[in-house]
């Protein structure tokens, strides 16, 4: 497909054609643009309430991907459509062969967000673990201080209940996803960078390559904000201000936590060495501490009083998939994360069996017991960390392992659910550990062997999240029990 010009420049006289218009970066962009007057349409064959969201913003939403909606297009006259499309959209699609026969323009939604960070004060967040809370919470405490930032974030933000906010703020904030190596468009005021782990095999081939071409983007940055509890980030790049939950001297902002709990944590906050206050972090976890300590930093080097923060942290709530309560079923806890890298999973993990054992967590009954299930997400990535998964979820009571979610990949040779399993057997034999072939299966076997107080949690990128749904379907544990004995 033809390759957009490095910088795209948007014209309010162009309309905007979204292929795929329902994902979590095209909606964000898509609804941000009509509400800045932007002529808009998009196509998705997935009905969903962010279409109905965004056809109510005024967004034309086509329900079939076919070469008819760009003839459509065309036979509305006026300027044609400069057609938006994401990494997840082939080639073969029939609207994408449509349009470069039409000899319409196409571009990658970077360009699109590119276009948007690099044409006023931005904050973009990027990194391995925490980039869609850090960005978020940024997001949030901004909103919460008076300041109307605009947000393009690659999940659901609770404070808008939305992925994408148009604001009328000095401010942009936008998750910057490494995944694809096209945040290298972006030219951001401030870049932050939550950590770098080796991630993506499908992209990178080492860490080195993912080390570049995330120089790369904070060499276009005019500052940079890092985590200097990340051994990478500390030796391969220099940053205008670090932050940091380990140490206190020798950064620029630091917090250290004083009391953790299964709810959140107490923390006291210092700038330059010097104690400016005390911090109630609604968030559990420590991982949580550092993305909240990343987020006040941020806002602090955008000027944003303190006072105004600290009083804002307790709007704080993670986005969507992140801990995210789905319901109680038959007095089992089902908690759905987005987790997907060992680091993530065992972090995960940890904040959870904080809430068992310390009697307080955020969720409406307190868990007793901790069931973990998880799918591995493309098969470059569980051959890539077998071992790490295995040692990451050995911290739980319990494991199932979900079928293995491709994501168009494809098998490897002795990479499997089944192989993930046996991986966390032969760490701890005595731990309860079994492979499921289908979702069905699945969720009858998380029916049949959880227990009233159980935390099920759900882990991964891939359709895991259906668990919640598919229980219902299981009115009875004590039959599901029976079925699968």
């Amino acid at each position: 497909m033809p390759e957009t010009p490095l910088d795209l420049v948007l014209d309010r006289d162009q309309p905007l054609h979204f292929i795929g218009v329902g994902g979590i970066g095209m909606s964000a962009l898509a609804g941000i643009l009509v509400e800045r007057g932007f002529s808009v349409s998009g196509s998705d064959p997935k009905s969903s309430p962010v279409l109905q969201r965004l056809a109510a913003r005024g967004v034309k939403v086509f329900d079939e991907q076919n070469e008819a909606t760009i003839l459509r297009l065309l036979a509305e006259g006026g300027p044609p459509p400069r057609v938006v499309l994401s990494s997840a959209v082939r080639p073969t699609n029939p609207e994408v062969a449509e349009a470069l026969r039409q000899g319409l323009g196409l571009c990658h939604r970077s360009d699109v967000l590119a276009a948007l960070i690099n044409s006023q004060p931005s904050i973009a967040v990027a990194g391995s673990h925490g980039k869609t809370t850090t960005s978020t919470l940024i997001a949030t405490l901004l909103e919460a201080a008076g300041q109307d930032p605009t947000a393009v974030i690659g999940g659901i933000v609770p404070a808008f209940d939305s992925n994408g906010r148009q604001g009328a703020g000095r401010l942009l904030v936008a998750e910057a996803d490494e995944s694809d190596g096209s945040l290298v468009k972006f030219r951001p005021s401030l870049a932050v960078l939550t950590n770098i782990e080796l991630d993506h095999t499908d992209h990178y081939p080492d860490l080195a390559s993912l080390i570049a071409t995330l120089r790369r983007f904070t060499d276009g940055s005019a500052a940079l904000l890092a985590n200097r509890d990340c051994p990478v980030l500390r030796e391969h790049f220099a940053a205008k201000a670090w932050w940091s939950i380990e140490e206190i001297e020798g950064v620029t902002y630091a917090a250290r936590a004083t009391r953790e709990r299964g709810d959140g944590t107490m923390a006291d906050f210092y700038e330059n060495g010097v104690l400016v206050g005390t911090l109630d972090v609604p968030l559990p976890g420590r991982h949580n501490l550092s993305n909240v300590t990343g987020a006040l930093a941020a806002c602090r080097l955008e000027g944003v009083p303190f006072d105004d923060l600290r009083r804002a942290i307790g709007n704080l709530r993670a986005p969507g998939r992140r801990f995210d309560f789905r319901g109680l079923w038959h007095d089992r806890i089902v908690v759905d994360d987005y987790a997907h890298h060992p680091s993530e999973v065992a972090a995960t993990l940890a904040m959870a069996r904080l809430m068992v054992e310390s009697g307080r967590s955020p969720l409406p009954s307190q868990p007793r017991r901790l069931l973990a299930v998880f799918q591995p997400h493309r098969y470059s990535r569980t051959a890539q960390f077998l071992g790490d998964f295995a040692r990451a979820l050995a911290l739980a009571d319990r494991v199932i392992v979900a079928p293995l979610y491709s994501a168009g990949e494809a098998p490897i040779e002795g990479v499997s659910s089944a192989a993930l399993a046996a991986a966390v057997q032969a760490i701890a034999p005595a731990l309860p550990v079994e492979a499921a072939i289908s979702l069905d299966q699945l969720t009858a076997r998380v029916a049949a062997l959880s227990e009233p107080g159980d935390l099920v949690l759900a882990m991964g990128a891939g359709d895991v999240n259906s668990l919640w749904e598919r229980l219902g379907t299981h009115d009875d544990p004590g039959r599901a029990a029976a079925l699968v004995a």
